[in-house]
């Protein structure tokens, strides 16, 4: 695998990660970062420069299973031999599971349609310590139907203000909520959303206010009433991130429509 004088070409990586040794997504000087970590294996492997770019930037310890991330280089590298070259250098907590060829101009955050996210809560009263590093352990009973009731309301387009710090880089607020709802898992609940785009710390701050819905602290009114451009104050904790994961991006599919599978209703 080298590079030179080549024409630039994109590849798409389908990467997992364990976010708990990483400051994130995003490289950060003196911070290990998973863009940081996979950047240097893929120069090592590449023997050029590479330029990423990611379909979300998780915060410091949220999982994926599902990111993805389009690479630009000029190196003629067969995208089966990069893949097994990565398996070799790359640390045990961030794995790319696969690399294909993409169009030209594929770009993974400008293209994407939407990002999905779970966010898994233990519900019994004692604790998991195999699952400690996954699970949000909230031992107080929990209404699901309020929970339920208060997410429903959150699909559609809303300004997501009180969901995110104050001190902030965002200029626009509202999001698209394409889905959500809580499923329930054995002696999991488990928070499922998909937007167009989120905020930073959107779906922690989510989670933490839908937690005080479900224990009766907080009407599902006053958490209707959040959407419509709210303070931060006005909302709940920001909840922990280790329970955090993402899980898929949607793409357009480049299919012609007679082809694309009939959707799931």
């Amino acid at each position: 695998m080298t590079g030179g004088d080549h024409e630039r070409r994109t590849l798409r990586l389908e990467i997992e990660y364990d976010g708990g040794g990483f400051a994130g997504w995003a490289a950060q000087p003196g911070q290990r970062t998973c863009e940081g970590v996979l950047t240097e294996a893929l120069v090592t492997l590449t023997r050029g420069p590479v330029e990423l770019s990611v379909a979300g930037r998780t915060d410091a310890g949220v999982h994926a299973t599902g990111q993805v991330a389009s690479l630009v280089t000029a190196a003629s590298v067969d995208p089966t031999r990069l893949l097994r070259g990565l398996v070799g250098v790359l640390p045990e907590d961030i794995a790319v599971r696969a690399v294909h060829e993409a169009e030209d101009g594929f770009d993974a955050r400008r293209d994407a349609l939407s990002r999905a996210y779970v966010y898994r809560v233990l519900t019994s009263s004692a604790p998991s310590p195999l699952r400690r590093q996954h699970v949000l352990h909230h031992p107080w009973p929990l209404d699901l139907a309020l929970l339920r009731r208060a997410t429903a309301a959150m699909v559609g387009q809303h300004d997501f203000t009180a969901f995110t710090p104050t001190d902030t880089q965002h200029v626009f607020f509202d999001r698209t909520v394409l889905r959500s709802d809580w499923i329930e898992s054995g002696d999991e609940l488990v928070f499922r959303i998909e937007a167009d785009a989120f905020l930073r710390h959107m779906v922690r701050v989510m989670v933490g206010t839908l937690l005080e819905v479900g224990r009766g602290r907080l009407s599902v009114e006053r958490f209707a009433a959040l959407l419509d451009g709210a303070r931060r104050s006005d909302a709940g904790p920001t909840a922990p991130a280790h329970p955090l994961c993402l899980i898929g991006v949607r793409y357009p599919d480049p299919r012609p429509a007679a082809q694309r599978p009939e959707p799931v209703t």
